[in-house]
């Protein structure tokens, strides 16, 4: 059964780092797009970033530029959401997704969580003041 595993959350201090991880398993096929959404507490789902996996092209939330960037490892598909200089407004539960076909002009793009079926179970990320 296709599945996204989620790692790396944590609370951490203003200013400090997380790195995220999502790893596609039980695919038949690789995921062509993968994204990471949050949700903060009382708040709507909403898109971080997004890969384009057959090339590597990533997007990123403009108002997050500069701070939050996205990886891969190519031997598993493994993503990976580097977060740094992080706020307490930061803080949210984060969402891996992925969609299995999907062209680059469609993933790069931000999209809402309607967009996307397979999610994964989310992990926590908390910054304190």
């Amino acid at each position: 059964q296709a599945q996204l595993v989620e790692s790396g959350g944590g609370s951490v201090q203003a200013g400090g780092s997380l790195r995220l991880s999502c790893r596609p398993s039980g695919y038949t096929r690789s995921p062509q797009c993968m994204a990471w959404f949050r949700q903060a507490p009382g708040k709507g789902r909403e898109e971080v970033a997004s890969i384009y996996i057959n090339d590597g092209a990533t997007y990123v939330d403009d108002s997050l530029k500069g701070r939050f960037t996205l990886s891969q490892d190519n031997a598993d598909n493994t993503v990976y959401l580097q977060m740094n200089s992080l706020t307490p407004e930061d803080t949210a539960i984060y969402y891996c997704t992925a969609t299995a076909f999907a062209l680059a002009g469609w993933c790069l793009r931000r999209r809402g969580s309607t967009d996307f079926a397979q999610w994964g179970q989310g992990t926590q990320v908390t910054v304190s003041s």
